[in-house]
């Protein structure tokens, strides 16, 4: 046996496999191509959503980010890379790697088709529908379809080119009426009523061309506190605020970003005004707060605004009132408290701004030299399942921060009514009428007080017992922050400027501490909130400036993004544009 060991031949190299992928360029995100854009979103992200992000607007009626996905109006239909046939893209999401066209001539097609099919039973009703403006069937018509319609202008008896006739005016609630001709059965009302308002009460009944929205018959109307926000999302004309009906054209108003003060949940609202009046209220978005919708009772209370309002300052009680300049009040009040000093009680509203409360409490501390404050404010009522709070007072948690940042004890009603009753109180510096009892009983307490100074918006009995009356602008009237429930600071921005001789709260408590020789030189809301807000450690960080959203002219009118030559969603040059050979 030899000892000469075996030498193994080599071993071949194993075969080639695929090769290995690349590593993603985003983990975690998808990247796909629109128009030929390269795009990268979370995944899950529907094509509307999706091509958004870079501009690219898929026009749609039915979709809402905020309501379940029913793909049924058809506008959004595109072509994918992946798929034979057009894809409705509110109900498609995107996949690595996808590619989709949005103006291919093959979609450009079925975008005319699905607006003509909408249009074929649609009257023309634009000079006279509230909707005219904000109106994505003319905003669609516009860049979509523009043709005049083929159906017969003159039919027969018999003949089948009539427009089918549903009812034109129909009151399905308190707020809402229904306009069965216009609708295109997108179904958003449905589905929000069912899905965010969790009262069903409205339904799609009857079928193909006679197919309506209507109410249900277990409900006979639609009597919901978030009724309004079906008109919101409507995207014609059918489902109308009956308070706002009728009463002005969308593009002759301006949006001032605003907060509803119609509880503590302070929704983000934008105020829709023309000269120095509010014509409504629509919900703000505010992911935070109230994300995109409103309650009812929140969004009537800007007829607050145009109702008892004190608009000029009145010196002087019963028989020996007089109306006076503001110079002239502001002196009046001020030699009346000036000996009082040290024997003033201060009692505050929680309904007013952060920056009236600020400078109140400043006057109320160096120069009426109080030590405590009477909350008085609206009494509670009633909350619901979503948004709206059983406390209508809408800035209560700012009160406490300031009041225990100036060093303040609070006092409850209840003390303030037993010290009047009690005759404790010679002299009362009130800032806002709102009590939570009856005004009269309240007005009837305060007789013996022998000097009463309120700053308030409304004349009411309390109001017409004091011995000055300052009157003073609402929050739409300046500029400000509300703290709402949960602690989350908002700015409002100023829509005009205050009626009448109203002054904000804040200026009236600046001018009266000047007119008693205390240093407050402020002369905006902003410089009041620059230099008192540090006393309060829950505000001096927040940033005044940069968090102040902007008024906008024509907010009404924005139904769709901007376009590609930089103008605003639904600019015009005159007006709105009539939908034409209809």
């Amino acid at each position: 046996m030899s000892d000469e060991k075996k030498v193994e031949a080599p071993r071949p190299p194993p075969p080639a496999g695929p090769p290995a992928k690349a590593p993603p360029k985003n983990p975690g995100m998808v990247t796909f191509t629109v128009d030929g854009r390269e795009v990268v979103v979370k995944p899950g992200t529907n094509m509307v959503d999706a091509a958004k992000t870079v501009g690219v607007e898929i026009p749609f009626y039915c979709y809402h980010p905020r309501l379940s996905v029913a793909a049924n109006c058809r506008m959004c239909l595109v072509e994918a890379s992946n798929a034979p046939k057009l894809v409705p893209a509110c109900q498609t999401s995107i996949s690595e790697g996808l590619a989709i066209k949005t103006c291919t001539p093959k979609v450009k097609e079925s975008q005319r088709a699905v607006m003509e099919f909408l249009l074929l039973n649609h009257p023309v009703d634009c000079a006279i529908c509230d909707q005219a403006g904000e109106c994505k069937l003319q905003d669609y018509y516009m860049r979509h379809d523009h043709k005049p319609s083929r159906l017969e202008r003159i039919s027969g008896e018999g003949s089948s080119g009539m427009k089918v006739l549903r009812n034109k005016r129909k009151i399905i609630g308190p707020q809402v009426v229904l306009d069965q001709e216009r609708c295109i059965v997108c179904t958003r009302c449905v589905r929000f009523m069912d899905e965010v308002a969790k009262e069903p009460q409205l339904g799609v009944f009857h079928r193909g061309s006679h197919e309506v929205i209507d109410v249900a018959p277990q409900y006979g109307a639609l009597d919901s506190n978030y009724s309004g926000n079906v008109v919101d999302i409507c995207p014609v004309g059918a489902l109308l605020s009956r308070d706002f009906r009728f009463r002005a054209r969308v593009w002759f108003l301006s949006a001032a970003p605003s907060v509803c003060t119609g509880c503590s949940r302070g929704c983000s609202v934008s105020a829709d005004f023309m000269g120095q009046d509010v014509y409504r209220y629509r919900p703000r978005e505010n992911e935070a707060i109230n994300k995109s919708w409103m309650c009812d009772q929140g969004r009537l209370t800007y007829k607050a605004f145009h109702t008892s309002r004190l608009l000029m300052p009145v010196i002087g009680k019963g028989s020996d009132a007089r109306e006076a300049t503001n110079a002239e009040a502001v002196k009046y009040a001020a030699m009346k408290l000036k000996p009082l000093a040290g024997s003033v009680a201060f009692a505050v509203a929680p309904t007013v701004s952060n920056e009236d409360l600020l400078a109140s409490f400043s006057f109320a501390k160096d120069v009426l030299q109080a030590k405590s404050v009477y909350v008085t404010g609206r009494a509670p009522g009633q909350a619901d399942h979503l948004l709206m709070t059983a406390d209508k007072n809408p800035n209560r948690k700012g009160l406490e921060w300031i009041a225990r940042g100036f060093g303040f004890e609070l006092k409850s009603f209840a003390d303030l009514t037993a010290a009047l009753d009690q005759n404790q109180i010679k002299a009362l510096y009130l800032v806002g009428a709102d009590v939570p009892e009856d005004a009269e009983v309240f007005a009837r307490r305060l007789t013996g007080v022998e000097l009463l100074v309120t700053a308030a918006m409304h004349e009411s009995p309390v109001s017409a017992a004091a011995h000055v009356q300052l009157p003073a602008a609402s929050h739409v009237e300046d500029e400000g922050t509300f703290t709402q429930e949960a602690g989350i600071t908002q700015r409002v921005r100023r829509a005009f400027p205050p009626r009448g001789e109203a002054w904000p709260t804040w200026k009236w408590a600046v001018e009266l501490g000047r007119e008693l020789g205390a240093a407050m030189p402020h002369a905006t809301s902003r410089d009041v909130f620059r230099a008192l807000a540090p006393q309060v450690p829950e505000l001096k960080d927040f940033e005044w400036d940069k968090l102040t959203p902007m008024n906008l002219k024509n907010q009404g009118i924005q139904t769709l993004p901007a376009g590609a030559d930089g103008r605003p969603p639904g600019w015009r040059e005159q007006g709105a544009p009539r939908i034409r050979g209809i």
